[in-house]
């Protein structure tokens, strides 16, 4: 009996199995079909997932470099009015004004404001405007075009900035800070007030410091436009979103006339003032869009594609197999069978190909490691150069900003000088175009200000990389105490080729230098980085030389290091 059930079982799963196959039977295309979807819907949604998390990524890093701007502009808006309020102190302490000689005051005001762009007016309890700089001393000087922020300013008794109006003198937008000055007679209370225009804050808000799409507008506390980078936002008139004047900071969106707006907001404690930064939601959100559409529509054309070939691909040996059943019944009939050219041959085929593929790829790895070696050593080189930066700007600053500017701008530098690298490797780079590439950012609006001339010289990659760097910290010691520092000195950049020698000069001329920066065998900073740079790296012969007005460098280079690399250890050398 058990061995009846147990036969039983067996046919019953025997039957099973035999109908499971026939369910199962299908031809090749539908199973080759079925093994390319298996393999490209995963690769398609793992694509997918892949994509959403690097958008978001991207999304979170424009976030926080939006935010990062707005501070910037926060933070410089402040400065201005930081610097406002130091000068009316400044003048508050005047002899002339404590002897009530308001022509004398009246002159050292103008002196003082000149070239500014800001103006001084003295403003009493009835309104009355005693001084003003924008008009001849001892002509008839009108009320003031603010009496509400005077008001506020007497009332509070501290420093006060006032919203944008239209000054009547100035015939344009402007803003007022205000000083209160009190007497022991009430009656002899004034307003110490500077006045500026508020376009003059526009640059504070410039296009290069936002991401593109996105403008900014700073907004006074009646949220009225002190200034924007979009033409349409016009100064004076309300913004025209509502998120102001209420106090809501931070990353948030606003719709508003049915468009939906992404914006990032940042308050001005000193000026009670607002900067706002807005972009379309539909713009900001494009990309994401377009590369989801780009994704799907790849996905779709390349498993077409895959499909066809794979429908081919079963065809082609679906042809194979029935001719080799026709020669099975044609040899079972005693019928003959000519030579057909089976998997044999296509095997030793594809073997030669596998073969010149192997040897391919070979040459091809050997390549790739040799690529690789160079790209190891390019990277440690650019690390050696980042922490030479890295260590060379915080020790020589002070404050945590500074150090931040510094070291963001020689990054800048050391990038555009890594771009005329790779763009240029095989054929060298130009010196004259290196001079360019650096110099830019640092030449004054006056281009008469800065003269670079010079013979065509190619420089090797790693060579230009490090004269680059020292171009940009002469600029950068230039812009913040030499010729680049006022509004008249000059600088002048010129090399030549002499017998086997790379002459440069760089010398600035008409800058305003203090007796302790023209002391004779004084070092600053900068010489010593540029000492470790070219003199450490190069071999350059430095000569410093300072002149009554203004410092000249003479480097000299042999020719032959301007086009090969310096060895490995004399760049660890100048990282160090």
């Amino acid at each position: 009996m058990g061995v009846g059930l147990n036969r039983g079982l067996r046919h019953r799963t025997i039957s099973g199995l035999s109908g499971l196959r026939k369910s199962l039977r299908r031809p090749l295309a539908f199973y080759l079909a079925a093994l390319l979807l298996v393999a490209i819907i995963p690769s398609f949604l793992f694509s997918m997932a892949v994509l959403k998390r690097s958008m978001d990524d991207q999304e979170r890093v424009v976030t926080a470099l939006l935010k990062a701007s707005t501070g910037s502009v926060t933070r410089a808006v402040e400065r201005e009015v930081d610097g406002m309020l130091t000068t009316l102190r400044v003048l508050a302490s005047s002899r002339t004004l404590e002897n009530e000689d308001l022509g004398a005051f009246y002159r050292r005001a103008s002196s003082a404001l000149a070239g500014t762009g800001m103006n001084l007016l003295i403003i009493d309890r009835s309104y009355q405007q005693l001084v003003n700089t924008r008009i001849p001393f001892g002509q008839p000087l009108g009320r003031a075009s603010d009496p509400v922020s005077v008001d506020q300013a007497f009332r509070s008794g501290a420093p006060l900035v006032s919203t944008v109006f239209f000054g009547r003198t100035a015939q344009t937008w402007v803003f007022n800070v205000y000083l209160p000055i009190f007497s022991a007679n009430r009656h002899g209370d004034y307003l110490m007030t500077l006045t500026r225009d508020a376009v003059s804050l526009e640059r504070s808000i410039g296009r290069d410091v936002l991401s593109p799409g996105w403008n900014a507008a700073i907004i006074d506390g009646a949220g009225d436009v002190v200034a924007a980078s979009d033409p349409k936002v016009e100064p004076g008139k309300p913004f025209f979103m509502s998120i102001v004047p209420s106090l809501r900071v931070g990353v948030g969106e606003a719709d508003e006339g049915g468009t939906r707006y992404r914006t990032v907001t940042e308050f001005s404690v000193l000026s009670g003032w607002k900067i706002v930064a807005w972009a379309k939601a539909s713009d900001v959100e494009a990309a994401a869009r377009r590369s989801y559409a780009w994704l799907a529509g790849g996905a779709l054309v390349f498993a077409a594609i895959a499909l066809g070939i794979s429908l081919a691909i079963a065809r082609m040996m679906s042809r194979g197999v029935r001719l080799l059943a026709d020669d099975a019944r044609r040899l079972g009939q005693g019928e003959p069978v000519a030579m057909r050219p089976h998997m044999v041959e296509e095997v030793t085929i594809v073997s030669t190909a596998l073969s010149e593929a192997a040897a391919e790829r070979v040459r091809a790895e050997a390549e790739i490691r040799f690529l690789m070696r160079e790209v190891a050593h390019r990277s440690k080189n650019q690390l050696s150069v980042i922490q030479s930066m890295l260590t060379q700007s915080a020790a020589s600053l002070e404050s945590r900003q500074d150090f931040v500017d510094t070291f963001r701008r020689r990054v800048a530098g050391l990038a555009r000088s890594t771009d005329l690298m790779i763009a240029n490797a095989a054929q060298g780079i130009d010196m004259d175009e290196l001079a360019h590439n650096q110099l830019q950012p640092f030449i004054p609006d006056d281009g008469d200000r800065f003269h670079i001339s010079g013979p065509p010289v190619l420089l090797d990659a790693q060579v230009s990389q490090t004269l680059g760097m020292a171009l940009h910290e002469l600029a950068t010691n230039a812009t913040k105490y030499g010729a680049l520092a006022n509004a008249t000195g000059r600088v002048d950049l010129s090399w030549i080729l002499d017998e086997g020698t790379f002459r440069l000069v760089w010398r600035e001329s008409r800058a305003d230098l203090t007796p302790e920066m023209r002391a004779p065998g004084r070092k600053g900073f900068g010489t010593l980085v540029l000492e470790r740079m070219l003199g450490m790296s190069l071999d350059a012969r430095l000569q410093r030389l300072m002149h009554e007005d203004g410092i000249e460098w003479r480097v000299e280079i042999d020719s032959a290091r301007l086009n090969t690399p310096a060895p490995d250890g004399g760049q660890g050398a100048a990282a160090e």
